[in-house]
């Protein structure tokens, strides 16, 4: 997206406060990034194929081991939350590099320097990012029953999935962005979301129930706000008895409000660098 492009969309943003001045300008910013992401979608299509090898090889290769404490639940149905969880990470914990490259080319700075709010500029980013999100968890779910996953599939329930997807995003789209304004160059970037998202993943409950887990682990998988994103996937999409849906929207709904602050205290360092 050229500064051209961004400059009319932000030049229309209402000058006026008012209770909605907020929601009007992180809709923007939203239209900024969906415009970004129609005229180039092959990199969430690239980006799904890393899910789909889990879900086929490892997925089919692990259910012959009987870990879960439910046999009447495959583990490729218990395993197919957990891979959604993995896509929405490696998404979104990435996402922090376009907007290096954006602080570089100047584009964050001439949006800034627009009447759009810093507060309302943050959520629109990671709000957007939560879009891409969405596109991932619609190919991981077409691709599980494709392939024959049982999975419980309904409006409500695929209702509840998207919502608990745009959390996910939303939270590790924030924390990438958090994460970017510390390190500010796109190698560094790179190399910390390599070096997090795989501790991230093995210490969740995306691959064994915690019920099987070390003390330790147990710990970490606690802690691990991943944990609770799978979650709130597994107890909708195998109806889970041990979901806790509220803690799960509370911790992440916890967790993003704690982004949403952190990256609106630290732009004006990355902006005026």
């Amino acid at each position: 997206m050229s500064s051209g492009a961004a400059a009319p969309l932000a030049a229309s943003v209402d000058r006026q406060r008012g209770p909605w001045t907020f929601v009007r300008h992180a809709l923007v910013i939203v239209e900024i990034e969906a415009r970004k992401l129609r005229k180039d979608p092959t990199e969430l299509l690239m980006r799904a194929i890393q899910p789909a090898l889990w879900l086929l090889v490892f997925g089919q290769a692990f259910s012959r081991f009987r870990v879960l404490p439910d046999p009447s639940v495959s583990y490729r149905a218990f395993l197919t939350p957990g891979i959604l969880a993995q896509s929405i990470t490696f998404v979104s914990i990435f996402y922090g590099i376009s907007i290096i490259w954006e602080m570089d080319m100047g584009l964050l700075q001439k949006i800034i320097t627009t009447p759009i709010r810093l507060s309302a500029f943050v959520a629109g980013k990671m709000c957007a990012a939560s879009l891409r999100s969405l596109s991932q968890a619609v190919i991981i779910l077409l691709l599980a029953l494709v392939v024959g996953i049982r999975l419980h599939v309904s409006l409500l329930s695929l209702l509840g999935v998207l919502f608990i997807v745009l959390l996910g995003g939303a939270f590790f789209s924030g924390l990438s962005m958090v994460i970017a304004t510390l390190v500010r160059t796109r190698e560094r970037m790179m190399g910390i979301g390599q070096l997090i998202t795989m501790p991230l993943f093995f210490s969740s409950n995306a691959l064994y129930p915690m019920s099987i887990m070390p003390g330790w682990l147990k710990v970490m998988a606690t802690v691990n706000p991943m944990s609770y994103l799978v979650d709130g996937l597994r107890g909708l999409l195998i109806l889970e008895p041990g979901a806790h849906y509220g803690l799960d929207v509370g911790v992440l709904g916890c967790a993003i409000a704690l982004m949403w602050g952190l990256n609106v205290l630290l732009y004006p360092r990355i902006l005026s660098a």
